[in-house]
């Protein structure tokens, strides 16, 4: 990057972004290939891989066959179709004997049922710091309300841990205790409206869509205790349980895989085919959020790329 000249700049949690646009990495990695004098073949349809009887390998395509000694599978996964992601690294996986791992959507938003999707739909494009949790993980970092569902940060991560038919539970208003700000203003404001006592904390539009209008705008002097209880265990302990994700179509990386155990850790090489390498998404290997997918392409790659 810096050889290239491309500015960029640290944002939160040490993730790096071009100052300009991501272009610039694209232009600087097609630089780099014509630098190493690398043969880019476009519009080329892979049909079939085969053992050779002059080669290891013979790629048969669209465009003629391809003999080589070494072949490094980097066909990514499933995800975004649209940008014509097939299984076709998977099928050559399993051609030369490996284990492929199930492979499901991963970062990717989750599809509401139809009492949550109501709420989600009216907030549409507001975006909450929340923690989000399930029996194994949990992430804190903003959630983001769309007409579909739920997405956002800290959805997107929890997507790669959920399995169908869980729960999770949504902290709204984290490191905030919720109940003791009610009771303070009711003390202090207590002709204030609910929602203008909780706007502080959270979007007054979000306390509407999950307790209405009514409950909204109701003055905090009308409030038990008991019920700013109930209220702040309802913001605070949101559980719901997603009706599904938005799958392959809107995901970042596709879970599963080639078995990363009938892989080289050092070089990617197949241990069951000699010149065989596996590198990037097609492998069982997911990072979080923030380019660690990228960077698990590349230094997979890398590693390859020394041997071969």
């Amino acid at each position: 990057v810096n050889d290239h000249q491309i500015a960029y700049h640290e944002r939160d949690l040490g993730k790096l972004f071009c100052d300009d646009s991501a272009k610039d990495i694209l232009n600087m990695l097609l630089a780099e290939c014509e630098k190493s004098n690398v043969d880019i073949r476009l519009d080329c349809t892979i049909k079939s891989v085969a053992c050779g009887k002059d080669s290891p390998f013979v790629v048969a395509a669209s465009l003629g066959e391809f003999h080589c000694a070494s072949l490094v599978v980097a066909c990514g996964g499933l995800s975004i179709p649209k940008m014509c992601a097939s299984p076709l690294g998977y099928k050559i996986a399993e051609q030369f004997g490996h284990c492929i791992w199930p492979t499901s959507a991963g970062l990717v938003p989750f599809t509401l049922q139809p009492q949550d999707k109501l709420v989600s739909s009216e907030l549409s494009g507001i975006a909450v710091d929340s923690v989000v949790s399930n029996q194994r993980m949990t992430f804190n970092e903003n959630i983001l309300f769309t007409h579909r569902g739920l997405s956002g940060p800290a959805i997107l991560q929890m997507s790669s841990y959920w399995q169908a038919g869980e729960e999770i539970g949504i902290n709204l208003i984290p490191e905030v205790d919720v109940l003791a700000h009610l009771i303070d203003h009711q003390s202090s404001q207590s002709n204030a409206m609910l929602k203008t006592a909780l706007g502080e904390l959270i979007p007054k539009r979000v306390i509407q869509a999950i307790f209405g209008e009514e409950t909204a705008t109701e003055i905090l002097q009308s409030f038990s205790h008991a019920r700013f209880s109930d209220i702040a265990k309802r913001l605070c302990e949101w559980r719901i349980k997603p009706n599904g994700t938005e799958g392959y179509r809107t995901a970042e990386v596709t879970l599963g895989g080639v078995d990363c155990d009938e892989l080289s850790s050092k070089t990617m090489q197949s241990s069951k085919v000699d010149g065989l390498y596996f590198i990037g998404e097609v492998v069982d290997v997911t990072g979080w959020l923030g380019g660690y997918n990228f960077q698990w392409a590349w230094s997979s790659g890398w590693c390859a790329g020394q041997v071969v």
